[in-house]
């Protein structure tokens, strides 16, 4: 009984994100049907188009893969982007979109389970829907590279060079033409692909908010 209970609670949050992500699905094309706006995400996301954005975000430790974290871990993350729009839009009715890749560095600040930092990149691929007038949920996925000071002094990693994984859905807002408030959740994993004596891997739920300038 006590192993559902807790694979119940590991996979919850997968279930969460999942159900943030078919919400968006479900609602946005009440508000595309209901109120046309002047103008759409798609007039602007066009490919070559330049997006410039930073996002705050709020990084929490899970246990997701059936690992204990040694502490309460929680960090502020602020994270840069710079992106170009790669390609045309895909037709695929309510799915219609187009891929784009973004240059993202960080800036992070550990309070738990002591003061640390941590800095680094990665590289973004995100697929953004263009079928929801001003709205526009997007999927991305990234990889890259992190320094941070928690390790060695945590038992699950034992060096300060790591890599990141992330992916998670996320939703833009055109405030207008060029303008556009961003939200996401990820899925968040530090490690040191074993090139050290210990590799637990670091993952969390990172939340975050912010906005960003389109330049077709």
């Amino acid at each position: 009984m006590m192993e559902k209970i807790t694979c119940f609670f590991r996979l919850t949050g997968w279930y969460w994100l999942s159900v943030f992500f078919l919400s968006m699905l479900c609602v946005l094309p009440v508000f595309s049907s209901t109120a046309h706006a002047e103008f759409e995400a798609r007039d602007t996301v066009k490919k070559g188009a330049i997006e410039l954005g930073v996002l705050a975000g709020y990084w929490k430790e899970n246990s997701l893969d059936g690992t204990k974290p040694s502490s309460n871990q929680r960090a502020i993350f602020v994270l840069p982007q710079i992106g170009v729009v790669l390609t045309d839009a895909f037709d695929a009715g309510w799915a219609t979109g187009n891929i784009e890749l973004l240059a993202e560095p960080l800036g992070a600040h550990y309070s738990k389970p002591f003061s640390a930092s941590a800095f680094g990149g990665s590289l973004v691929l995100k697929y953004n829907f263009l079928s929801f007038g001003r709205w526009m949920p997007f999927w991305d996925i990234g990889a890259g590279m992190l320094w941070t000071d928690l390790a060695p002094r945590i038992p699950e990693q034992s060096q300060e060079f790591n890599f990141v994984l992330e992916t998670g859905p996320g939703l833009q807002y055109f405030v207008t033409e060029q303008f556009a408030l961003t939200s996401s959740i990820r899925y968040h994993h530090i490690s040191n692909a074993n090139t050290g004596e210990r590799n637990v891997g670091l993952n969390a739920w990172l939340f975050s908010g912010g906005f960003s300038f389109f330049f077709p």
